[in-house]
């Protein structure tokens, strides 16, 4: 049995090895991976996507191992794409989200990935979006992808997942701590962690302070009003009640038809995004002068495979 057979069936040590050939920066690899996604590609997007981001010390790994183990309590299949912060200086990464998630990472209804970023901007790895698909192939109906830290860049996440959760702290001085506007408007739902012993009031507190800054900005296109809360994932309470809001969001956007209208938006940003990366801005201006990438924007629209729109490009010479 090939490696996407293996995939769609669940094989999780397949999983990981086709995310590993997705990473691998070896040129004899590059069109392994391309045709790997491509055969995984039909078997996806039966999931919710969320992307989860926060102010350093905010507990992202704690938050994400008690809200996967609720997830998997309630029969979903978790898929945690972690990406690390790779250093400048020794091109390493701290790769240990699996140490930080133990109970998550024991459930045999989760699978945790932690991958190096490589300095993307955006605090995603180019490899995300692929390992995306592989990941809905295996069966896994819930994505939770834990990002770098929290700042500007941190915005490409949005055009990978459906739902954006932002975490706070309260009582670190400055409420907003100086969290890009940017960011703000991003969130579908903004929650502040810790909220335990003498921390609940403080909690509270900014809970409202967070309620008035969003109400400042412009309503979202899609219909939906950004909600704030609080919890804590050591005492596992307002874990639920988060829950609650992303199934609402859920049910509310395919209703209206945005989950299906951001996806194929999604899939048109990253296919301009992976011809500039990988086969240069020459080949990308070329592409827009003989009018071929406005014939690939149509076919994803059509319902076209981005990676067989990929295969092709490898294929010309344009």
């Amino acid at each position: 049995m090939n490696l996407s057979k293996q995939i769609i069936a669940g094989n999780i040590t397949a999983l990981s090895k086709g995310i590993t050939l997705l990473e691998s920066t070896l040129e004899s690899d590059e069109h392994k991976a391309r045709k790997l996604v491509t055969d995984c590609f039909a078997e996806s997007g039966n999931s919710i996507r969320i992307g989860i981001t926060g102010v350093p010390g905010v507990g992202k790994s704690t938050f994400i191992e008690t809200f996967g183990k609720l997830l998997t309590s309630k029969g979903k299949k978790v898929a945690v794409l972690a990406v690390d912060p790779t250093s400048d200086k020794t091109h390493g990464s701290i790769l240990g989200d699996k140490s930080r998630m133990h109970e998550l990472s024991t459930d045999k209804n989760a699978f945790i990935r932690p991958s190096p970023n490589k300095g993307t901007l955006g605090g995603v790895t180019n490899k995300t979006q692929d390992s995306i698909v592989l990941c809905e192939a295996a069966g896994f109906n819930i994505i939770l992808i834990e990002t770098v830290g929290v700042g500007q860049s941190e915005t490409t996440v949005s055009n990978l997942v459906d739902f954006f959760l932002l975490l706070m702290l309260a009582g670190a001085g400055d409420e907003l701590q100086g969290i890009k506007r940017g960011i703000m408007e991003l969130a579908d739902a903004l929650i502040i962690t810790k909220s335990d012993g003498e921390n609940i009031q403080n909690a509270k507190n900014a809970c409202l302070e967070y309620k008035r800054a969003l109400h400042m900005f412009p309503e979202p296109t899609n219909g939906w009003t950004p909600q704030v809360g609080i919890c804590s994932a050591i005492e596992n309470s307002g874990i639920t009640k988060i829950y609650d809001i992303v199934e609402k969001f859920n049910f509310q956007m395919l209703a209206n038809g945005w989950k299906d209208e951001n996806r194929e938006k999604q899939k048109i940003f990253w296919l301009h995004q992976t011809i500039k990366e990988e086969y240069g801005k020459k080949k990308y201006q070329n592409l827009i002068k003989h009018k071929r990438i406005k014939e690939f924007e149509k076919q994803i629209k059509n319902g076209e495979n981005m990676y067989k729109i990929l295969l092709k490009i490898d294929n010309e010479d344009v």
